[in-house]
């Protein structure tokens, strides 16, 4: 699959730029098991990477311009940019991706001596939540780490990549989707404290069952007004708190006792929901993962049904068609457990299915959805995958 993969892009990159040497890297997606919205609220996550993602080849300019094509978006045609001074520019669309990575590494004293021939060619759906632009940032990251040898590990280029999306694409996104992607280890997920960066590997034995992402096929815009609010919304909840402890740094610090306890400090009843979700998400999440790594797969899957139902209740950020397939979901004989995945409005359910139930969950599911919502959905059973790397 790779390969073949990999031979339709060198046909594509010869057709483009000619015929060239070049540098193949893989950057995966990445599915959160649990934990969401819980990133930028100091809290933990529990997110993997996935054997879906994004490949590049790349050849070296002798000059500072670099000229991107993606097979995916064939109708945007060959971006060109400089490696010095970039600005976000619209016009660019998809390209502001890998230019506010060359953006911010420059700012950090890592400026880039030459450009690039690059085609990018992604096995993730776009606009489905499984992180393609995180996937891309960090894959530009280590491209140029590799290319110019700055010496840079993995965490300060995730750090880098999470910058150039918050500082220079302007979505103001926690730092969980980089670091999956990134830090992600076969058959892996990772326990990632957000507040400090801490992280460990927990081994996913999931023994008969796999890992199914369908996906709405409803796109969502992250930088959509909606993911801002909540955010800001979670910030003046914290804030409210402080008044009566000051101690307190993020919402992921709160034991579920200690929240209600303060809760009625919150003015504004919408925050303290969303204030609730941040805070009841992050002890689910450790909950989970003390339940799987105790090889309790079933409470498990119990923890990922209520993270819907808070995400949904709390945190208002489903939808009818995130609900729509969580319910079918519930509803399938051999699912585990079933919830919305990435910022919502849109995007995909991940679901744990019992590997003789997939057939019959497939086709149950895209029946009923598509008699509800007027479209079929489309699923995905992923392995779990290694973080960005180079190829050959």
């Amino acid at each position: 699959m790779e390969q073949e993969i990999l031979k339709e892009m060198k046909a594509v990159f010869t057709e483009k730029f000619g015929d060239k040497t070049t540098r193949s890297y893989f950057s995966p997606g990445r599915v959160n098991l649990i934990g969401e919205h819980t990133d930028y609220n100091g809290g933990h996550v529990f997110p993997c990477a996935i054997s879906l993602g994004t490949y590049a080849l790349v050849a070296d300019r002798d000059d500072g311009k670099t000229r991107v094509y993606s097979m995916n978006l064939a109708d945007k045609g060959v971006i060109e940019f400089s490696m010095t001074g970039l600005a976000y520019d619209k016009a660019k669309d998809w390209a502001n991706y890998p230019m506010g990575v060359v953006s911010v590494f420059e700012q950090a004293g890592h400026a880039c001596s030459h450009g690039f021939d690059i085609v990018i060619n992604g096995t993730l759906p776009g606009g489905s939540g499984l992180s393609s632009s995180a996937s891309i940032e960090v894959l530009t990251a280590v491209i140029l780490n590799d290319a110019f040898g700055f010496g840079l590990d993995m965490v300060d280029m995730v750090k880098l990549s999470q910058k150039a999306e918050n500082v220079f694409v302007g979505v103001n996104c926690g730092i969980m989707d980089q670091f999956a992607v990134g830090m992600g280890k076969k058959d892996c997920a990772i326990l990632l404290d957000c507040n400090t960066l801490s992280y460990r590997y927990s081994k996913i034995s999931l023994k008969d069952a796999s890992i199914v992402i369908t996906n709405t096929n409803k796109p969502h815009s992250l930088a959509s007004s909606a993911y801002n609010v909540r955010r800001a919304q979670c910030e003046h909840a914290l804030n409210e708190l402080k008044e009566v402890k000051p101690e307190l740094t993020a919402l992921g610090e709160l034991s579920n006792e200690e929240f209600n306890k303060l809760a009625g400090h919150i003015a504004e009843p919408l925050e303290r929901q969303r204030a609730r979700h941040a805070v009841y998400e992050n002890n689910r999440t450790l909950e989970a993962v003390a339940a799987l790594e105790q090889d309790d797969v079933e409470r498990f899957g119990k923890l990922m049904d209520a993270s819907h139902f808070s995400l949904r209740d709390d945190y208002d950020v489903t939808g009818k068609n995130l609900d729509t397939l969580a319910e079918l979901a519930w509803a399938q004989d051999g699912v585990i457990g079933s919830r919305m995945t990435g910022a919502g409005f849109g995007g995909c359910t991940v679901s744990l299915v019992r590997n003789d139930a997939i057939p019959a969950f497939k086709e149950n599911i895209g029946k009923a959805y598509t008699e509800i919502i007027g479209y079929a959905p489309s699923f995905y059973v992923a392995s779990i995958a290694d973080g960005t790397h180079r190829l050959g």
